[in-house]
Protein backbone atom coordinates (compact mmCIF):
# COMPACT_ATOMS: atom_id res chain seq x y z
CA UNK A 1 0.00 0.00 0.00
CA UNK A 2 2.80 2.17 0.77
CA UNK A 3 4.37 1.97 -2.31
CA UNK A 4 1.35 2.86 -4.37
CA UNK A 5 1.00 5.56 -2.59
CA UNK A 6 4.33 6.97 -3.54
CA UNK A 7 3.84 5.91 -6.95
CA UNK A 8 0.49 7.67 -7.18
CA UNK A 9 2.69 10.84 -5.37
CA UNK A 10 5.29 10.83 -7.76
CA UNK A 11 2.75 10.58 -10.47
CA UNK A 12 0.73 13.73 -9.41
CA UNK A 13 4.16 15.85 -9.14
CA UNK A 14 5.74 14.63 -12.16
CA UNK A 15 2.84 15.96 -14.27
CA UNK A 16 4.17 19.58 -14.05
CA UNK A 17 7.29 18.67 -14.96
CA UNK A 18 6.78 19.53 -18.62
CA UNK A 19 6.19 23.43 -17.20
CA UNK A 20 9.42 23.60 -15.66
CA UNK A 21 11.06 21.81 -18.73
CA UNK A 22 10.11 25.05 -20.42
CA UNK A 23 11.12 27.51 -17.91
CA UNK A 24 14.48 28.92 -19.20
CA UNK A 25 17.43 27.47 -17.04
CA UNK A 26 19.96 29.69 -15.32
CA UNK A 27 17.39 31.93 -14.65
CA UNK A 28 15.49 34.46 -12.38
CA UNK A 29 11.81 32.91 -11.29
CA UNK A 30 9.57 33.87 -8.23
CA UNK A 31 6.80 30.86 -6.97
CA UNK A 32 3.52 32.12 -5.72
CA UNK A 33 1.81 29.84 -3.12
CA UNK A 34 4.80 27.24 -1.81
CA UNK A 35 3.00 25.38 0.80
CA UNK A 36 5.34 22.86 2.04
CA UNK A 37 8.28 23.30 -0.74
CA UNK A 38 7.56 20.34 -2.52
CA UNK A 39 7.25 22.50 -6.16
CA UNK A 40 9.88 24.09 -5.22
CA UNK A 41 12.20 21.50 -4.70
CA UNK A 42 11.39 20.08 -8.23
CA UNK A 43 12.53 24.00 -9.66
CA UNK A 44 15.61 23.75 -7.92
CA UNK A 45 16.53 20.32 -9.77
CA UNK A 46 15.03 20.62 -13.33
CA UNK A 47 15.40 24.81 -13.85
CA UNK A 48 18.55 25.09 -11.40
CA UNK A 49 17.22 29.29 -11.39
CA UNK A 50 20.21 31.24 -10.33
CA UNK A 51 17.85 33.34 -8.08
CA UNK A 52 14.44 31.92 -6.82
CA UNK A 53 12.02 33.76 -4.86
CA UNK A 54 9.64 31.42 -2.81
CA UNK A 55 6.53 33.99 -1.67
CA UNK A 56 4.00 32.86 0.82
CA UNK A 57 2.04 34.66 3.87
CA UNK A 58 1.72 31.19 5.57
CA UNK A 59 -1.61 32.37 6.95
CA UNK A 60 -4.36 30.61 7.93
CA UNK A 61 -7.62 31.67 6.59
CA UNK A 62 -10.80 29.72 8.94
CA UNK A 63 -13.14 30.34 6.10
CA UNK A 64 -11.89 28.81 3.25
CA UNK A 65 -13.52 25.35 3.78
CA UNK A 66 -12.16 23.88 0.81
CA UNK A 67 -8.15 24.71 0.81
CA UNK A 68 -4.75 23.57 2.68
CA UNK A 69 -4.75 26.55 4.34
CA UNK A 70 -8.11 26.80 5.66
CA UNK A 71 -11.16 25.43 7.36
CA UNK A 72 -11.15 22.65 9.83
CA UNK A 73 -7.57 21.07 7.58
CA UNK A 74 -4.85 23.50 9.25
CA UNK A 75 -4.20 26.27 11.90
CA UNK A 76 -2.06 28.91 12.40
CA UNK A 77 0.21 26.82 14.50
CA UNK A 78 0.47 24.80 11.56
CA UNK A 79 0.91 27.05 9.02
CA UNK A 80 3.82 28.55 11.24
CA UNK A 81 5.16 25.07 11.71
CA UNK A 82 5.49 24.87 8.13
CA UNK A 83 7.11 28.33 7.28
CA UNK A 84 9.98 26.80 9.96
CA UNK A 85 10.16 23.65 7.90
CA UNK A 86 10.41 25.92 4.61
CA UNK A 87 12.82 28.04 6.22
CA UNK A 88 15.03 25.33 7.01
CA UNK A 89 14.87 22.84 4.15
CA UNK A 90 16.21 25.60 1.80
CA UNK A 91 18.32 27.13 4.56
CA UNK A 92 21.79 26.04 2.57
CA UNK A 93 20.22 27.33 -0.88
CA UNK A 94 19.23 30.93 1.06
CA UNK A 95 22.69 31.03 2.70
CA UNK A 96 23.85 30.98 -1.23
CA UNK A 97 21.48 33.74 -2.13
CA UNK A 98 20.29 31.24 -4.46
CA UNK A 99 16.22 31.48 -2.95
CA UNK A 100 14.87 34.34 -1.04
CA UNK A 101 11.79 33.54 1.23
CA UNK A 102 9.21 36.40 1.54
CA UNK A 103 6.49 35.77 4.08
CA UNK A 104 4.21 38.12 3.01
CA UNK A 105 0.66 38.60 0.72
CA UNK A 106 1.69 37.82 -2.92
CA UNK A 107 0.83 41.45 -3.98
CA UNK A 108 2.77 43.20 -0.81
CA UNK A 109 5.72 40.97 -1.92
CA UNK A 110 5.98 42.17 -5.65
CA UNK A 111 6.22 45.77 -4.71
CA UNK A 112 9.91 44.85 -3.69
CA UNK A 113 10.76 44.17 -7.40
CA UNK A 114 11.48 45.69 -10.12
CA UNK A 115 9.61 45.68 -13.67
CA UNK A 116 11.06 43.84 -16.20
CA UNK A 117 13.04 41.86 -12.85
CA UNK A 118 12.12 38.12 -13.71
CA UNK A 119 12.06 35.95 -16.38
CA UNK A 120 9.13 33.82 -15.34
CA UNK A 121 6.68 33.29 -12.32
CA UNK A 122 4.39 30.58 -11.34
CA UNK A 123 1.19 31.65 -9.56
CA UNK A 124 -0.01 28.52 -6.95
CA UNK A 125 -1.60 31.24 -4.07
CA UNK A 126 -5.09 32.39 -3.34
CA UNK A 127 -7.33 30.45 -5.84
CA UNK A 128 -10.14 32.78 -5.43
CA UNK A 129 -10.78 34.88 -8.78
CA UNK A 130 -9.77 38.30 -7.37
CA UNK A 131 -6.90 36.99 -5.41
CA UNK A 132 -5.59 35.11 -8.64
CA UNK A 133 -6.28 38.64 -10.56
CA UNK A 134 -4.41 40.41 -8.53
CA UNK A 135 -1.68 38.27 -8.61
CA UNK A 136 -1.59 38.54 -12.15
CA UNK A 137 -2.05 42.49 -12.04
CA UNK A 138 0.54 42.70 -9.55
CA UNK A 139 3.42 40.67 -11.46
CA UNK A 140 2.69 41.58 -15.27
CA UNK A 141 5.21 43.92 -15.01
CA UNK A 142 7.70 42.60 -12.72
CA UNK A 143 8.24 40.13 -15.97
CA UNK A 144 10.68 40.85 -18.65
CA UNK A 145 9.54 41.07 -21.98
CA UNK A 146 9.59 37.54 -23.96
CA UNK A 147 9.14 36.04 -19.99
CA UNK A 148 6.06 33.75 -18.81
CA UNK A 149 3.35 33.73 -16.21
CA UNK A 150 2.28 30.12 -15.61
CA UNK A 151 0.19 29.05 -12.93
CA UNK A 152 -1.92 25.79 -11.34
CA UNK A 153 -5.43 24.64 -11.59
CA UNK A 154 -6.37 26.17 -14.66
CA UNK A 155 -9.91 24.10 -15.83
CA UNK A 156 -11.12 23.85 -12.20
CA UNK A 157 -15.43 24.40 -12.67
CA UNK A 158 -16.15 21.95 -9.63
CA UNK A 159 -13.55 23.45 -7.36
CA UNK A 160 -13.85 25.28 -3.99
CA UNK A 161 -12.42 28.83 -5.47
CA UNK A 162 -15.45 28.26 -8.43
CA UNK A 163 -12.92 27.91 -11.08
CA UNK A 164 -11.24 31.42 -10.27
CA UNK A 165 -8.11 30.21 -11.87
CA UNK A 166 -9.62 30.09 -15.27
CA UNK A 167 -11.85 32.91 -15.31
CA UNK A 168 -8.84 35.46 -13.79
CA UNK A 169 -6.49 34.20 -16.89
CA UNK A 170 -9.14 33.99 -18.99
CA UNK A 171 -9.87 37.89 -18.14
CA UNK A 172 -6.12 38.71 -18.44
CA UNK A 173 -5.88 37.33 -21.49
CA UNK A 174 -8.84 39.79 -22.63
CA UNK A 175 -7.22 43.15 -21.18
CA UNK A 176 -3.63 42.17 -21.85
CA UNK A 177 -1.09 41.82 -24.41
CA UNK A 178 -0.22 38.44 -23.34
CA UNK A 179 -0.61 35.16 -25.18
CA UNK A 180 -1.90 31.58 -24.52
CA UNK A 181 0.90 29.28 -25.48
CA UNK A 182 -0.23 26.35 -23.33
CA UNK A 183 -2.93 24.26 -21.13
CA UNK A 184 -1.78 21.37 -20.11
CA UNK A 185 -2.50 19.11 -16.50
CA UNK A 186 -4.38 22.13 -15.27
CA UNK A 187 -1.49 24.09 -16.06
CA UNK A 188 -1.43 27.78 -17.88
CA UNK A 189 1.35 29.38 -19.63
CA UNK A 190 1.39 32.54 -20.82
CA UNK A 191 4.04 34.60 -22.45
CA UNK A 192 4.97 38.61 -22.51
CA UNK A 193 5.52 39.63 -25.72
CA UNK A 194 8.98 40.33 -26.49
CA UNK A 195 9.55 44.09 -27.03
CA UNK A 196 9.04 45.83 -30.43
CA UNK A 197 11.62 46.11 -32.43
CA UNK A 198 12.06 49.54 -33.85
CA UNK A 199 13.58 49.22 -37.57
CA UNK A 200 15.39 52.08 -39.68
CA UNK A 201 13.92 53.04 -43.26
Amino acid sequence: MLREFLSRARARRDKRDFLLSRLPKRSVGAEIGVWKGEFSCRMLKLVRPTRLHLIDPWKYEPSYQGAWYGGGKSSQIEMDRIFESVRSRFSREAAKGQITIHRAPSQLAAQDFQDGYFDWVYIDGNHQYEFVTADLESFAAKVRPGGLVCGDDYDRPTSWHKDGVTRAVDQFLRTHEYELEEVREHQFIIRKPPPTVVRRR
